[in-house]
């Protein structure tokens, strides 16, 4: 008996996986209608067990940590088993429930409405279309699993497709997917983008550009190719077989999106031949190619796999984004296209944000990263006095983590290790992600000491960071041009016209208008008594200590407010070399820098 009902249990157990292994699941998209913003969606479930279907559309999208309710987007859902229709509830929000009545084969159809040009969202006119596929695919609840095909039917006079996904048996039109997870982060251009194709690390790439513009095309792919070795080389290895970059060539704009083996990027037409420009585009390159291995394979443990239903919350974004930003300035350095100078001056601009940013003394950059749900990607009038970047702050901490690893190990390791170790003991090896105690041991092993103060007094904390104590590894100091300036005034108050009225847009907090009440909205019309058109140009005639008398204008009520003026504390560093270098500092920053000659200070 015993042996008789193991068999059976056995045979159960394979007739089930069987079953689940059959469910088969396919895409059909059609753009009958792209003019007016839709795509018509398909999605066919065949040889399904016969029970009620849950079907799903994410409410955010990797890399964008803010809810977007894609559903919204969602119109005339329905689903059949051949000719009959079947019964659909939408059970909240983004959730539908299909009454199967034993079918194994079921067709949903739904149309999504597509009209927001951003790299996270999903865009569709006459001329192209732009899919990220956490705003167009649905999935069935539990199941992200199953792997699928998707069958694009084109407008008649779209010619190119581009997207990480692969295609199947050289068909352009139908591309696969091994599982959700990768259909949600590979987007596709559609319509008659310019592509550019070249080879770096070994590894095939695309370049697809949407919108024309100024661009060199050669230049352009040669100057990306160097950023792609560049960040390459960090690592040792490349992880993927295939990369696109989809490049949206708009009006004005900028920003990006990470993907698992592509990216989408804004920049403008026209800026490609204007030197700053171009190295910003350069730059925003760098960044999304380096979240090819930052995030999208070396990542906190919670980012991945993904809750689509809700937030997934880790205070490391400070690392995930501002360690990526970080490298997007420096690889672009070291891959020529800033001069040591010109490098040190784009360093200098994130610190001076920073430092003088309120928010910097209220938000630890740990929390900044747990609350960008809710705060990031929200910003009011009062964030620049409650809150900091995690882009920026990060940043930063990535800067003062490479100067104690550089200091520590003198001259002999950097950043570059500990990103490689990361990769190499998690992603590599215990393919997984890392808890933020195993992020803090990892950069402790690298540096060889205790890193307690580092994260508890600017990770977790406030505290101002010293900067010229880590910056003399490498032989820099920070000075301040404003130091000795105590006779300059600084309002407080940034305003812009509407109208012809003089309308505060922003307060800063610790200034004199902050302290006086002055407040958001306001309408600014005079000074003691004489009317105010230009507000620098009358502080001008004022010194530090002077009492005047505002008049406002709030919601439409005359108020005159006190305020006694107060000298500006703004902080404007530069970089500049300590008197002596030794030998070691030298050895450290022509390290950093990946020199092979003497540095230039």
């Amino acid at each position: 008996m015993k042996k008789l009902s193991t068999l059976i249990l056995l045979s159960v157990f394979f007739m089930n996986t069987s079953s689940a292994a059959e469910t088969q699941l396919s895409y059909k998209l059609s753009f009958d209608e792209a003019a007016q913003h839709y795509v018509d969606v398909q999605m066919d479930v065949n040889h399904w067990n016969g029970k009620d279907l849950i079907v799903k559309l994410p409410v955010w999208a990797p890399g964008s940590y803010l809810v977007r309710e894609f559903a919204r987007n969602v119109e005339q859902f329905q689903a059949f088993s051949g000719s009959t229709a079947l019964k659909v509830e939408k059970i909240n929000k983004n959730t539908w429930k299909i009454s199967a009545n034993k079918a194994t084969s079921i067709n949903i159809k739904y149309k999504v409405y597509a009209f927001e040009l951003t790299v996270r969202t999903s865009f569709i006119d006459a001329a192209h279309a732009y899919l990220n596929g956490t705003s167009v695919f649905m999935y069935i609840d539990g199941k992200k699993e199953l792997s699928s095909t998707i069958k694009i039917t084109p407008n008649s006079t779209w010619k190119e497709i581009s997207s990480g996904l692969e295609s199947v048996h050289d068909n352009k039109w139908t591309l696969s997917s091994p599982n959700y997870d990768v259909l949600a982060d590979s987007p596709i251009e559609i319509g008659n983008q310019e592509i550019l194709k070249f080879e770096a690390a070994g590894v095939p790439h695309e370049i697809a550009l949407y919108g024309g513009g100024n661009y060199d095309k050669a230049k352009l792919t040669r100057d990306i190719k160097q950023i792609c070795e560049e960040a390459t080389k960090v690592f040792d290895s490349h992880p993927c077989k295939r990369y696109t970059f989809i490049v949206h060539c708009l009006p004005s704009g900028g920003g990006g999106l990470e993907h698992l083996n592509s990216t989408t990027v804004q920049t403008s037409r026209f800026g490609f031949n204007n030197d700053k420009s171009y190295k910003s585009f350069l730059s925003l390159i760098a960044h999304e190619y380096f979240h090819l291995w930052n995030v999208k394979r070396l990542r906190p443990e919670v980012l991945g796999p993904f809750d689509y239903d809700r937030e997934n919350y880790t205070s490391m974004l400070w690392f995930s984004e501002g360690f990526t930003a970080y490298y997007d300035n420096l690889l672009t350095r070291r891959a020529g296209f800033y001069t040591p100078d010109a490098y040190l001056e784009v360093i200098t601009a994130d610190i001076n944000k920073v430092v003088n940013q309120p928010g910097n003394q209220v938000q630890p950059v740990a929390e900044a990263s747990f609350d960008a749900w809710i705060k990031y990607y929200r910003p009011n009038e009062n964030s620049s006095n409650s809150t900091i970047s995690y882009y920026e702050k990060g940043s930063i901490l990535a800067l003062i983590l490479d100067m104690e690893i550089l200091r520590d190990t003198k001259g002999v390791k950097d950043l570059d290790d500990l990103m490689k170790y990361l990769y190499t003991e998690y992603y590599l090896g215990k393919k997984r992600g890392f808890t933020d105690a195993e992020f803090k041991a990892a950069a402790e092993l690298i540096c060889g000491r205790n890193l307690n103060e580092f994260f508890s007094k600017y990770v977790n904390g406030t505290e101002p960071i010293p900067f010229n104590d880590y910056l003399s590894a490498v032989g820099l100091r920070l000075i301040d041009q404003n130091a000795g300036r105590s006779s300059e005034i600084y309002f407080g108050a940034n305003t812009k016209t509407d109208n012809g009225k003089l309308i505060v847009s922003s307060v800063v907090k610790g200034t004199c208008a902050y302290e006086a009440g002055i407040n958001v909205n306001d309408e600014i019309i005079g000074f003691d008594n004489y009317r105010v058109d230009d507000l620098n140009k009358w502080l001008g005639y004022k010194k530090v200590g002077d009492k005047v008398d505002v008049l406002v204008s709030r919601e439409g009520s005359l108020l005159t407010i006190p305020v006694t003026l107060k000298a500006n504390t703004t902080l404007k560093y530069k970089f500049d070399a300590i008197t002596s270098v030794t030998a070691d500092q030298a050895k450290a920053y022509n390290f950093w820098m990946k020199f092979d000659t003497q540095a230039e200070h």
